[in-house]
């Protein structure tokens, strides 16, 4: 059985979201998605996610295609994320090429295009400037 496992906020859910998570389905029998802490993604961004840690859950969490949904503490932690779930497939989107071959000697990792011309960041910019 192939085991996927990918990372991502998935905040302000999108279109975007959907793509990456079904492609990355598409590579195994098994998806498994590590959602990223408040405070990791403040840690990244600079900046608290709009929806709470617990509605990415559930939101994600309802995707039929995904199969088991955990909470990513740290970037630093992606090797031992993958043993513990047993993954034999890391995928990510593009903007993260080559960040993670680092994990290759424990599983294959695939680095996917985003969806063209959708970004969360841009989607909550654009909502600043209407308000």
């Amino acid at each position: 059985m192939k085991r996927v496992i990918t990372f991502g906020t998935f905040d302000v859910f999108h279109v975007g979201h959907i793509n990456i998570l079904e492609r990355a389905a598409n590579h195994g029998d098994y998806l498994i998605v590590g959602i990223s802490s408040d405070e990791l993604n403040f840690s990244k961004k600079n900046r608290y996610p709009i929806y709470s840690q617990e509605d990415r859950i559930k939101i994600i969490s309802s995707m039929k295609f995904v199969d088991e949904v955990f909470v990513e503490e740290s970037l630093e932690l992606k090797l031992d994320y993958i043993k513990m779930y047993n993954a034999n497939v890391l995928v990510m989107g593009d903007d993260w090429s080559g960040k993670f071959d680092w994990v290759k000697p424990a599983c294959e990792v695939i680095y996917l295009p985003r969806t063209p011309s959708i970004s969360t960041t841009e989607i909550i910019e654009v909502v600043k400037m209407t308000r």
